[in-house]
């Protein structure tokens, strides 16, 4: 297609009231250019333009996978607490954002929801992007931003906690970041030094700093040294240290800490029978590790079967799941699980009321079975999936 009669078509597209959104079913052939999204959709978080759910895999409006460096899913939730919202990293240093915006966290100066993207307000040359429960938080220049709901001081920011901020912020305190991660109220930060820094809502321990306290100024995780990556939960956070080993900390009580119990902690513990961890994905209240040999495990919440084990028993240490080859990328909201795999494809597995599986069905998985979002050959690499609600998206 030629660009000027792209840029006609996507114009179009962004001022249609009513969008026939392509689908891509899990039988179609060859790739296509789009971030996809499918499930739950009431505020508009699958950014198609339309509030209406979706069982397969429709296109974010004007975003092509080629344009994405990376895309965080957000809130969640039922009904009047539904809070789902997207933000976009593109690869020109721009953030767009999408979904609901009651708190700000769409960061574009207003507090009205959207159904396709916008342009997160004065944000450029941004190297890494997440989005938590009612935040979200942006990397730019070592320096991290903020925007959205501040009540568990989970901005970081020294503000205000009665009101939302609706554009970015900076942080208090940090530099040289290289990443961040935004969970339900709090934030993590993972400084070029290998340290992680934490801040907002200190309940279940999330913060890792040894005690239940709320912070509004980044504090550093005590005896954590060599992080490489950092995966936030809900309510629980992991960390792969340099020799290979994963730390877990915050809440415990669904085995989210991957250390034989189910109790919280407040500073970091080793995920149990854990070696030669290549990566590590953190769901709602799961914990998923790619081995060096290919192979994944998980722990944690499971009583949708949502680790793919073929129970629907919690599990408080690592199983590795057999059935699960070539996985590249993991993401999980309230009760289902989604990865992308090293031939294109995107499978799910567990609960699939809201069509969160993306397989044109409402019925969830039984057994270690999987059903197929998208087939072989689609080009997907990463998956997300909002933070506790059943929306997906690949790119």
């Amino acid at each position: 297609m030629h660009h000027s009669k792209r840029i006609t078509l996507l114009a179009a597209l962004a001022a249609a009231t009513t969008l026939a959104v392509p689908c891509l079913s899990a039988h179609a052939a060859g790739t296509d250019p789009w971030v996809r999204a499918w499930g739950e959709n009431a505020q508009g978080q699958l950014g198609n333009g339309s509030v209406l759910a979706q069982q397969t895999p429709a296109a974010v409006v004007g975003i092509t996978r080629d344009d994405v460096r990376e895309l965080s899913g957000g809130g969640g939730g039922a009904a009047a607490a539904a809070n789902g919202f997207a933000v976009a990293l593109l690869k020109d240093g721009s953030v767009k954002s999408w979904g609901n915006n009651a708190t700000g966290q769409l960061g574009n100066g207003t507090l009205g929801a959207q159904p396709f993207p916008v342009t997160v307000a004065g944000l450029s040359g941004v190297s890494e992007v997440s989005a938590g429960l009612n935040h979200a938080l942006a990397v730019k220049g070592g320096r991290v931003l903020a925007w959205g709901g501040n009540t568990s001081r989970q901005l970081g920011t020294g503000q205000d906690t009665t009101n939302p901020y609706k554009t970015p912020i900076p942080v208090q305190s940090l530099d040289k970041v290289k990443d961040v991660g935004a969970g339900c109220d709090f934030s993590v930060a993972l400084r070029q030094d290998g340290t992680v820094w934490t801040w907002g809502k200190g309940d279940n321990g999330r913060l890792g700093t040894g005690n239940n306290t709320t912070r509004e100024t980044p504090q550093k995780v005590p005896d954590l040294f060599d992080v490489e990556s950092v995966a936030v939960g809900c309510d629980h956070v992991l960390a792969l240290t340099a020799d290979g080993v994963v730390k877990a900390w915050g809440k415990g009580a669904e085995g989210q800490l991957g250390n034989d119990s189910t109790a919280d902690s407040n500073k970091p513990v080793d995920v149990a029978y854990l070696d030669a961890v290549a990566r590590i994905f953190a769901t709602s209240a799961s914990g998923f590790a790619v081995l060096d040999d290919g192979s994944l495990a998980g722990w944690g919440k499971n009583t949708d079967r949502q680790l793919g084990d073929g129970t629907n028993a919690n599990r408080t240490t690592p199983v590795v799941l057999d059935a699960l080859k070539g996985v590249q990328s993991i993401a999980g909201g309230a009760d289902f699980t989604v990865a992308a795999l090293d031939d294109g494809s995107v499978i799910g597995w567990g609960a699939n009321a809201a069509a969160q599986l993306g397989d044109g069905t409402t019925t969830g998985t039984t057994g270690t079975s999987t059903v197929t979002a998208l087939p072989p050959g689609s080009g997907i690499t990463h998956v997300a999936t909002t933070v506790t609600g059943k929306s997906a998206f690949a790119y």
